[in-house]
């Protein structure tokens, strides 16, 4: 058994909540820009100041609409400035959020509203009131729905006029560090989503202590971030309260179609993002660069950030390498980094393993990827690569006040001051997942001397092959996902004579690579069955076998019609695939890479 226990760096203690952070930087630095919101394609700053009158004057907008100390508020809403407001306004308010992601099928809407029996919601569009409307008779206990568009902040603002500081103050007077903060809904890859109690101090125990670790990236003069995952999301949702805990300036990218150009506008110093966003970003790169002729160029950049990245660890780059790498950085590397807006140093990658190509890479064109790992039930991170000891391959190392121990059955455990209260309402579940105070994850891993993390699958997930041999999917999914034609995959060959997987094209991607490699003729539909694609998808199915033995590696594969995404059913919010649901949909062309073959 491995462990590794980082102790807290800020003293723990159960005083204040997540409502006492607007005022305090309101009452320390009121001008300091808190946030920049997109009102009419401008940019318009909004100070300390204007955001904490922003926030008391919503919460009393809940507390004369009924809402007490305790109650449940939800909000369904995109990325954007009055998503933070009305979270940290419920919080004023007294009250628990309840995130759900405005993506959400009417059924998911009325699980969560039911579950955590919200009395209130905040919506944001037409659309999202009808896919409640589906299920409003079944939910006695939602007494308020508010519409962003439809000008319900506005309208809160106004009816709350009348409520006296003191019954502001009286909202939180029992509400400390141990109280529920917030309800999220786990994703749901297999069954119905369970419910994660949070607390005040979840949140703000790991932030006060990140922000120790974390300072040259979340507190240097000027930093920034732009956020566009989804707030419904535990990690975004944390960046959030650090951003407002360290003071640095925050704004929200609603469109993902929008975010180079919103990147360009805001010019963010540090960002935060999944492993499918940066393969997109080098895909489309290495895409444009060969549709312009600039293919061997920006191959032979590519490499010599790598490589540049490597030496890093090694003693540093020799003198032909560092003169290559600064012709590059003119040449490539300072384009990169203007197309995220000129001034990002850091990125944060969670949700999966980011590989160790992608992070080489990166820090190799002068963006240090700090890849993490967490959970919902870990308040997001519980391990983090930092500035001064990047790790590229690992997820780093705990924050400080969380334990990492690896169980006999290389199962990751992790406890401290990030870890879930409980399951709501699911008390065998959390009884499942809690063994004397140590959170079972379900990934598999592997700490290093140094304590860094490295994960290596995920416990339920595990194929076992007809021939006994453990595969850990994950691996080679990652590997054939960061081929610019793949857009999703699934590994498959439990109880199977072979590895197998089931590929997706990236239908955005395509048009340019079919130019590039001489084949524009042939459309979207006819890729998957096209000789030249197939061609290249097994030597992209070649590559990622090179990560595994030969008992592991994919044997055969098929192109599947149409794609895994959110609206289908197929990925959760925060693109993990829903493996259960794709085998059963799927399970004749499963069957069909195995016709005829040998047990």
């Amino acid at each position: 058994m491995q462990e590794h226990v980082a102790p807290p760096l800020v003293a723990p203690t159960t005083e204040g909540s997540l409502a006492d952070l607007p005022a305090r930087n309101a009452a320390t630095n009121p001008g300091a820009i808190a946030f920049s919101r997109k009102e009419g394609g401008q940019w318009v700053d909004v100070t300390a100041g204007q955001f904490n009158e922003d926030v008391r004057a919503l919460a009393r907008g809940f507390i004369a609409a009924g809402i007490v100390p305790g109650d449940r508020v939800a909000i369904m809403c995109k990325t954007r400035y009055e998503w933070t407001l009305t979270d940290f306004a419920i919080w004023t308010a007294g009250a628990v959020t309840v995130p759900i992601y405005e993506t959400s099928s009417a059924e998911q809407v009325s699980w969560i509203l039911a579950d955590s029996g919200a009395r209130g919601i905040m919506l944001e569009t037409p659309a999202h009131l009808a896919a409640l409307d589906e299920s409003r008779a079944q939910l006695p206990d939602l007494h308020h729905v508010w519409q962003v568009d439809g000008g319900s902040i506005d309208e809160l603002k106004a009816a709350g006029a009348g409520v006296s500081d003191e019954d502001l103050a009286a909202a939180t007077r029992g509400v400390n560090r141990a109280s529920t903060a917030t309800i999220i809904y786990t994703s749901g890859t297999t069954g119905r989503p369970k419910g994660v109690l949070l607390t005040h101090d979840n949140f703000l125990a790991l932030a006060d202590n990140a922000l120790a670790k974390l300072e040259s990236v979340v507190k240097a003069e000027g930093s920034s971030t732009l956020l566009f995952l989804p707030l419904a999301h535990v990690f975004a949702r944390f960046i959030q309260v650090l951003c407002v805990a360290g003071e640095a300036k925050m704004g929200h990218s609603a469109d993902i179609k929008n975010l180079l150009a919103d990147f360009g506008d805001f010019k963010p110093t540090f960002i935060l993002s999944v492993p499918r966003v940066f393969e997109k970003i080098y895909n489309s790169a290495e895409a444009k660069a060969t549709a312009d002729g600039k293919g061997k160029i920006f191959a032979a950049a590519a490499a010599t950030a790598i490589a540049w990245s490597t030496a890093q660890d090694t003693g540093g780059a020799a003198l032909g390498l560092k003169v290559r790498h600064t012709v590059f950085d003119k040449l490539v590397y300072s384009k990169l980094r203007a197309a995220m807006g000129g001034q990002v140093l850091y990125a944060v990658s969670g949700g999966a393993p980011l590989g160790t190509r992608l992070g080489h890479f990166f820090r190799g064109i002068g963006v240090t990827v700090l890849e993490g790992y967490g959970l919902t039930e870990t308040t997001a991170p519980a391990t983090v690569n930092v500035p001064d000891r990047v790790k590229i391959g690992t997820v780093g190392a705990p924050l400080p006040g969380v334990g990492i121990r690896i169980a006999d059955d290389g199962e990751i455990l992790i406890k401290g001051n990030n870890v879930f209260a409980s399951y709501h309402n699911n008390a065998e579940a959390t009884a499942g997942a809690m063994v004397d105070g140590w959170f079972h994850t379900g990934d598999i891993g592997e700490l290093d001397e140094d304590g860094y993390l490295k994960i290596t699958g995920r416990k339920k997930e595990l194929l076992v092959t007809a021939g006994g041999k453990n595969v850990a999917p994950a691996v080679l999914e990652d590997r054939l996902r960061a081929h610019p034609l793949v857009s999703q995959c699934i590994v498959v060959g439990d109880q199977k004579p072979f590895i197998a997987a089931l590929i997706t094209l990236d239908e955005e991607m395509y048009p340019g690579w079919a130019k590039n490699n001489g084949i524009p003729e042939v459309t979207f539909e006819q890729a998957r069955t096209d000789e030249t694609v197939l061609a290249e998808l097994q030597r992209a199915v070649d590559d990622a076998n090179k990560a595994v033995s030969k008992a592991e590696a994919i044997r055969k594969f098929a192109v599947l019609e149409g794609d895994f995404t959110e609206e289908n059913g197929y990925l959760t919010p925060s693109l993990k695939l829903k493996r259960n649901i794709v085998m059963k949909d799927f399970s004749d062309q499963v069957e069909a890479l195995y016709s005829g073959a040998k047990e």
